[in-house]
């Protein structure tokens, strides 16, 4: 079997032992998931989420609530635009915010909850600068996708 190419693994904590990675692949269109239930020591195979990635970099955290961010661009090619997926279990993702939208290239994104609750992004913006946004978490309005596609703003 062809190698899955999985890099850049990001870590969200579900309770004292229960771990999940989300990554980038070279090889899927997707960002791949991967659970451990000791704590680290072992791990179950990588699959799918059912969100999109054109192998491009993305990040993740589990906020001081329990509930979980990841950005990534949601898009099977390029990086624009530039998301934020929201969840409750790491397994069922929702809508949360469209960071950028227009044509260029939205990538290497980081994200932190800071000490006062809000959460901060950076990432490069059209190759050009280093963007940072800060997001109020209790502010994000969670869409179902419609089909795997992002919401309309309507």
């Amino acid at each position: 079997r062809e190698s899955i190419g999985a890099i850049q693994p990001t870590i969200l904590i579900h309770g004292p032992e229960k771990l999940q990675i989300l990554c980038r692949s070279r090889n899927t269109k997707h960002v791949l998931e991967s659970w451990s239930e000791d704590g680290g020591k072992s791990w179950s195979p990588l699959v799918d989420t059912t969100l999109p990635n054109p192998n491009s970099g993305i990040d993740a955290v589990t906020l001081a609530d329990g509930r979980h961010l990841v950005v990534y661009n949601h898009t099977p090619r390029g990086r624009s635009p530039l998301n934020l997926a929201i969840s409750h279990d790491g397994k069922h993702w929702q809508a949360a915010l469209v960071l950028e939208n227009q044509p260029g290239e939205y990538s290497y994104p980081a994200i932190i909850q800071s000490s006062d609750g809000k959460v901060h992004i950076t990432y490069t913006w059209k190759r050009q600068r280093i963007k940072h946004v800060v997001v109020d978490p209790q502010k994000l309005v969670a869409k179902d996708f419609e089909d795997g596609t992002w919401p309309s703003d309507e």
